[in-house]
């Protein structure tokens, strides 16, 4: 089991950056496959990106692609959104997700486990 911890949320403008980091505990970080949702106020919940437990493989939405990079830190146990270009579009609470099972899973229903999540505003 693993427990995840986001942070790095904030307050930006439209065109900043930010930094989302997911803090794992626990066994078995880096068997995991790791991934990155986000939920805006009166959506669902939606797929933004997904890393393979290598890191060698990495797959976006197409809304985020081009502007979002995931990466993990497997010595630290800890997984990376970096985000650039943000839009007002981008604003809501953004989670990560652990998934114990194979590559190429992109549904909520799919993770294991999951952080509290940290909330991400992008003014215009």
């Amino acid at each position: 089991q693993v427990q995840l911890v986001e942070s790095g949320g904030g307050l930006v403008q439209a065109g900043d950056s930010l930094r989302l980091s997911c803090a794992a505990s626990g066994r078995g970080f880096s068997s995991y496959v790791m991934g990155w949702f986000r939920q805006a106020p009166g959506k669902e919940r939606e797929f933004v990106a997904t890393i393979s437990p290598s890191g060698s493989m990495r797959y976006y939405a197409d809304s985020v692609k081009g502007r979002f990079t995931i990466s993990r830190d497997n010595a630290a146990n800890t997984v990376y959104l970096q985000m650039n270009s943000l839009k007002p579009e981008d604003t809501a609470v953004y989670s990560c997700a652990a998934d114990a099972g194979s590559w190429g899973r992109f549904k909520e229903y799919e993770y294991d486990y999951w952080g509290q999540g940290t909330q991400v505003t992008v003014s215009s």
